[in-house]
């Protein structure tokens, strides 16, 4: 009799991870970059829009991507009321931790006063309101923006909390739908394997982008803004250091027994793309997928991420903090404690929505200052030269925060399976930098929506 051995097909011979070398080559990029930007400054400036177009790429991947995962993990949950736990859930945190961040940014701030001894010139006080005549004017335009002027304008226009109000509003309605919703799910499942392997392709620019960033960004503010600035940059830096790797560290170690290094180490190659595009989207569809491949669910997935793109900006809050104080100092106007905290308070509200682009922080800064206290405006100017690089640590940071909070809230609503957790973080179970997606990996990746629609109420049914 023959032996199930002899007959078994061979497996097929993986395929190697090409990947890697993409990312050495974006290392790569980047200190050449750096090198032009400081050998030849005109011509470096030049190349800026070449940084522009990839981030431009990435963002348009992002709608398509959020659409589909909402689609798919909202549609697919038979009880509407768990999705509105994990939101509700999700925003309480998110709040909390923009409180945490302000708390910390107006201690480090008080204690290291940065602005001291800056002087303004006629040609800063300028930029200054330039920038708050691009900031959002009110709340209420704010919230007023969130609808999209048709159902598929919110795709076109690259609004994120736009595409995430269409994207519930089709999942809540393919629940009411029932059996019915069935064949429009696993066709927004096809749309959304298609949309990965697009952005898989637009990756293989990511050295070419960087490259053209980083040069355009050193010819233009070369050292002298740096070493002028180096104060604030460092208090910046040396503050969100301390807030990702203590209070979000150890957040995370209690409530899910997760080190926070396997975590960083897990999303080392989207930390390097965001390094080096100043970008926290540029991240936001490979972390949708790399969450998901980690193990938790994927309605969590959904939910908490692209709204914390928008509500939960830890970098942006302790930039907005330091920045306000450093201008008050620079301007010999320092504010109260009391008027520290009012303004601070305005400025979280004022800055949920806010891109994770470069330009964004002080863009809201600027707006925030012109409609609360508008003898600081003139003083945003001073902080333009080095912005770039305050980006950068912002958009990390904001980038840990909420992958962290994705890992929080699926272990609070029990929606993570912790033996997968500790076997990707160990790399016993490698990501699909191929496809980005697990479903045809065979690694016994859990396929979130059969799961979901067979038996919908096992589904977030224990928080």
């Amino acid at each position: 009799m023959t032996s199930t051995t002899d007959t078994a097909p061979a497996a097929p011979a993986a395929r190697r991870d090409r990947t890697h070398y993409l990312y050495i080559a974006v290392i790569v990029a980047v200190l050449l970059g750096v090198a032009v930007g400081f050998a030849a400054p005109d011509f470096a400036k030049e190349l800026k829009p070449i940084g522009t177009g990839f981030v431009n790429l990435i963002k348009m991947m992002i709608s398509p991507i959020i659409f589909c995962t909402i689609v798919l993990g909202v549609g697919s949950v038979r009880r509407a009321a768990k999705v509105g736990k994990v939101g509700g859930l999700a925003i309480g945190y998110f709040l909390a931790m923009s409180f945490v961040a302000l708390a910390i940014g107006l201690v480090v701030g008080n204690i290291i006063h940065p602005g001291d001894g800056m002087h303004l010139t006629e040609a800063v006080k300028g930029v200054g309101h330039e920038q708050a005549q691009g900031a959002s004017e009110s709340t209420q335009d704010f919230l007023l923006g969130i609808i999209p002027t048709t159902l598929v304008s919110a795709f076109t226009e690259g609004q994120v909390l736009q595409t995430l109000l269409v994207a519930l509003l089709v999942g809540f309605a393919l629940q009411a739908m029932g059996g019915k919703g069935e064949p429009v799910l696993r066709g927004v499942e096809h749309i959304q394997r298609l949309v990965f392997r697009v952005l898989a392709m637009i990756m293989w620019a990511a050295p070419v982008g960087a490259f053209g960033a980083m040069a355009a960004v050193v010819g233009e503010t070369g050292m002298d803004a740096v070493k002028a600035l180096a104060t604030i940059m460092l208090g910046f830096y040396v503050t969100c250091v301390l807030f990702v790797f203590v209070v979000l560290g150890t957040l995370l170690r209690l409530a899910t027994g997760v080190g926070l290094p396997a975590l960083l180490k897990y999303l080392g190659r989207e930390f390097l793309l965001i390094l080096s595009t100043s970008s926290s989207e540029s991240a936001l569809p490979r972390l949708i997928a790399k969450m998901e491949h980690l193990g938790v669910a994927r309605p969590v997935v959904g939910i908490t991420v692209p709204t914390g793109y928008s509500f939960n900006l830890d970098g942006t809050m302790i930039y907005l903090t330091m920045a306000s104080l450093f201008i008050a100092d620079a301007m010999d106007q320092p504010l109260s404690i009391g008027g520290q905290i009012t303004l601070l308070l305005f400025m979280m509200v004022a800055s949920k929505g806010a891109a994770g682009v470069t330009g964004a922080g002080l863009a809201t800064l600027a707006g925030a200052l012109q409609s609360h206290k508008p003898a600081l405006v003139d003083g945003v100017g001073l902080i333009v030269g080095i912005d770039r690089f305050m980006s950068e640590a912002r958009a990390l940071t904001n980038f840990a925060g909420n992958a962290v909070a994705t890992l929080l809230i699926g272990t609070w609503t029990g929606e993570v399976d912790k033996e997968r957790v500790r076997r990707v973080l160990a790399g016993e179970l490698p990501f699909d930098e191929r496809t980005l997606l697990d479903d045809a990996s065979g690694d016994g990746a859990p396929k979130h929506l059969p799961e979901q629609r067979e038996g919908g109420e096992k589904e977030l049914a224990t928080a």
